[in-house]
This record gives C-alpha cells, structure tokens and sequence, in this order.
C-alpha cells in the first residue's frame, strides 16, 4: 500500500476545496481526520436501512440496527485487546469519556483531603474536569511537571504519589508537544502504589495503537473522529471491577434495570452508562475506520511516512527562529513551534491562504502554554496520507509568510 493509494480513499484531499484546481495540504490531523469513502459509503448505508432504535423493539429494522452496533463494540474490543466488551463504552467522544469517568469516580471514591494526580501537558479535557471535581471535593490536585524537551518527570511522580492518591490522569500522547509518554511504566509506578490509572490516548490511538492490557491501564479514552472515523462517537474503556463499582453518569432509558415508585435498579454494563438514544448509526462507523487504520499499519506506507515526518522534524529544527516545543523522542509526527517575531495566527492566516491547513492557538492546553510562556503556538499534524510533496512545499509556503512577516 502506498500513500497514492491510500490518498484515493479520502476524497476531501483532492475535492479542490479552495477554488484553485489544487487540493488542499491537511496538517490538521490532530484535531480529526480526513474521512474515507469506506466510511462515507457506510454512514449512507446505515442511515438508510438501520434507522431504529436499538435495544427497543423486536421488528426487523430495530434488530439489524442493534446487531451492528453490538458488532462496532465487539470491533472496538478487539482492537484494544480489552477483555469484555462490556468494558467498552461507547460515548460522544474522548471529552465525554473523561468528564463521565471523572464525575462517576469522584462520586464513588473522591472525598475532602483526597489527591488527584494530572499532567501539565494535558489537553483541557483531561484537565478541568479533574480539577473542578477536586474543587468541588476540597481535594488536592496535584499537577506533575514536563520537561523543557516535553518529558514527564517519572522521578517527581514517585515523590507526589501517597496514600491520598486516588487516580493519576495522563496523556499517551501530548496534542501539543507530540512526544509519546511512557504510559505503561507510569501505570506500573502508580500500580506499585495502588493507585488507578486513566490514559487519555485521543492523540495516541491512531499513531500508536492499544493494547490495554499490556499497557495494564485502568481506563483508557479515545474518539472516532481523530481515527478516520464520524464525530460524535468515543470510547471509555475501563476495567470491568472498576466500571461495576461506579455509579451511573445519566439517568433515563435503556440503563436501568426495574423502575419502580420506590426505587430504581440499574442495568448491567455496558448499558448502565449508555442511557438514551445512542448515536448508533455513526457508532456503526468503527468496524470501517479500524480497518482502514489497520490499512495505514502498512510497511511500505509507513516507511514513506516516516521519510516525511523526518524531514519535517529536521526542517523545523534547522529553521532559522523557530522554536520547536516537545523535541524529544519517540514521538508522533505532530509539530508545535512558534517563531521569533511572527504571531501565530497570522502565520496560520497567510499558510491557509496558501491552501495550507494548520491549527494555530493555545490548542486546548493553556496550561502547557503558560508553562512555555507563550499565548500560542503554530501546529501541523500528519497522517499517513500526506506526502513529501506536501511537506515540501509548507516549509516553501512557510519561508515565504515569515518573510512576509518580518
């Protein structure tokens, strides 16, 4: 498989989105990915014949639609290696693992003079929510600190661990700096300590892959969009002694068990944390974006990849002003950098009219920001599909907006 081939599959890539005849250079990836025909095809196809709700009904079009959104988990399981498909839970997206992780545990195990342990490199999602539960607690929230390479310091997660720790929320991979945690010793030092580990892996799902039950994480989240894959559907994965020992996050349909005047009984997971009307025909999506993550997993697509991102890597580095946050490796091809004298938003401005697709900003992680004292920064992300071409003509086109800058 070759990125020619590959780029056939992603018709965005060559639609002629800005009126020029020429398609567009998408290094926006971490914020969501191109989606395939594959998927496109499948999303009419669900629409079409398995509109229903699942779960309700015993007529034929209610039983195909919860079919196929029991075979998207049961895909979904074997891609993460996780145990039981009951410990996939299906959600609108990583934002929306973390907070239901995050009130539900609170609920069951957080109390006043109780720790929780987050990166500063964590994305808003797996941030505020910790942070505002704690509040809301009177509990410590205990930030570990990155290095200026972009390293999380394994030395002070030792020191801030104790027996106040209850959970420790960390990134696989950081959507700013791009360098790949070592996530799998962190969840031994925590384990070491009894302490419960959740890994963000929204970045580090598509690069990396998971293996849960290697990395012996205790929940793991991610999103479909960031995976070639429809918005609006993310997973929470969790431990099946630990998703039985939360409470419900919502009430109301298809999570309970018997309803009663006096009281409520809840239903068995997965279904205790999937109350309402699912977004089931866009959940169908996953048994198309894994298999054409699995295509990306190609041998010769990976070596032209990794051509790319390493020239990319290198140009940046050699650039004259540029500042390069999270060089240390390994990491995934994302590359956040400001730039000496030029703003941010202004050199996305002038790349986008160069039809050129980047993300520019604090990036959801002001934190991160503030501890690089900058207000924003400049970051490109690829995917497989994008080309040396590609890379080529941005450091061209970006050459040419800084001259026209300064």
């Amino acid at each position: 498989m070759t990125q020619k081939e590959i780029r056939k599959f992603f018709p965005a890539l060559s639609a002629g989105i800005y009126g020029d005849g020429k398609d567009v250079v998408y290094f926006d990836n971490a914020a969501t990915t191109q989606r395939p025909q594959q998927l496109l095809d499948e999303m009419v196809r669900a629409a079409i014949y398995s509109t229903a709700n699942i779960h309700r009904a015993v007529h034929l079009l209610s039983a195909k639609a919860t079919d196929a959104y029991n075979e998207a988990r049961e895909e979904v399981r074997k891609f993460i290696n996780a145990e039981h498909s009951e410990e996939v839970i299906f959600t609108s997206g990583t934002t929306a693992s973390i907070n239901l992780l995050a009130y539900t545990f609170s609920e069951a195990f957080l109390k006043e003079g109780d720790e929780v342990i987050v990166s500063v490199a964590e994305h808003h999602s797996n941030f505020v929510p910790w942070q505002q539960l704690c509040k809301r607690k009177n509990a410590e929230f205990k930030v570990l600190p990155v290095s200026e390479e972009g390293l999380l310091s394994l030395d002070a997660l030792r020191d801030m661990l104790s027996p106040k720790t209850k959970i420790v929320a960390v990134t696989q991979v950081s959507n700013v700096l791009g360098v790949v945690n070592p996530v799998k010793e962190i969840v031994k030092i925590c384990h070491e300590r009894g302490v419960p580990v959740l890994v963000d892996g929204a970045q580090g799902i598509v690069h990396c892959g998971a293996d849960v039950k290697d990395m012996d994480c205790d929940f793991y989240a991610f999103s479909g969009h960031k995976l070639y894959g429809p918005t609006g559907t993310g997973v929470l994965y969790g431990k099946k002694k630990w998703l039985e020992a939360l409470p419900p996050f919502l009430f109301g349909g298809d999570m309970v068990g018997t309803v009663s005047q006096e009281e409520t009984t809840f239903a068995a997971l997965p279904m205790k944390f999937e109350a309402g009307t699912q977004n089931y025909t866009a959940q169908m999506g996953w048994k198309t974006a894994i298999k054409v993550a699995k295509l990306m997993n190609d041998n010769e697509l990976n070596k032209e990849f990794e051509a790319v991102s390493d020239y990319l890597y290198e140009s940046l580095t050699a650039f004259p002003g540029l500042r390069l946050y999270g060089s240390a490796k390994p990491r995934i091809p994302l590359f956040s950098f400001s730039i000496e004298g030029v703003h941010h938003e202004d050199l996305a401005t002038l790349l986008d009219k160069m039809r050129i697709a980047v993300r520019s900003g604090q990036m959801c992680a002001e934190p991160l920001m503030t501890r690089y004292g900058v207000s924003g920064m400049l970051r490109l992300s690829l995917a497989p599909y994008n080309t040396m071409e590609e890379a080529e003509y941005f450091m061209k086109s970006l050459k040419k907006a800084v001259s026209m800058l300064i």
